[in-house]
């Protein structure tokens, strides 16, 4: 972490959010295995104390990172429902925030699609299953059901208008696309939505 990243970090945010961030940001950088208690305390300027006072320990913070995230996925995609009146604008909508998100903050999309969170938070369910994503399913099964999508299984549907997404994010994460997602987003959305559309 750059300096000038610490100092991001450690301004004006208390130890919960700077412990959040730097272990978000060390985690993605490094693996939650190669990080180690001792790291997030240099990285988010908090002492070992405090951040076993908040967390109780490196699972823990773990937690608190991922719970963290869904709950602002969630409350973003309530947003989105409550802005849109149709599955179409709806799915266009979070399509837009995943590549926003992958390239305003990178490291939230990389812990989000690379981390495998099965093996440090065992008795979390699996991301794919978090609510977030089943509001995404959600989207998809009522343009199923009021007509705006083909009759199929909405497994397959939100695969359909999602996975080229999801694909293209990777890319993005590994570098193989050089330029910003949202220069993609039109295009993308069109063969997306041409799948399925009823």
């Amino acid at each position: 972490m750059t300096k000038a990243n610490k100092k991001v970090i450690q301004s004006g945010k208390g130890v919960h959010e700077r412990v959040i961030d730097a272990s978000l940001h060390l985690f993605t950088q490094q693996g939650y295995f190669n990080t180690s208690v001792p790291d997030i305390v240099k990285a988010s300027n908090c002492s070992t104390g405090s951040i076993y006072h908040h967390f109780k320990d490196k699972e823990g913070i773990a937690n608190a990172l991922y719970e963290s995230l869904l709950h602002r996925m969630n409350a973003v995609l309530g947003e989105i429902e409550q802005q849109f009146p149709t599955s179409k604008q709806r799915c266009r909508a979070v399509i837009e925030l995943l590549f926003q998100l992958t390239e305003t903050e990178p490291d939230v999309m990389e812990f989000i699609i690379y981390a495998k969170h099965k093996e440090f938070l065992p008795g979390n369910n699996p991301i794919c299953s978090s609510r977030p994503f089943q509001k995404m399913r959600e989207f998809i099964t009522e343009g199923i059901a009021n007509g705006e999508l083909e009759p199929i299984d909405d497994m397959v549907a939100a695969a359909s208008i999602y996975g080229g997404a999801l694909r293209l994010i990777v890319l993005r994460l590994d570098g193989v696309i050089e330029h910003s997602l949202m220069d993609k987003l039109d295009d993308v959305w069109k063969c997306a939505w041409r799948s399925v559309a009823a």
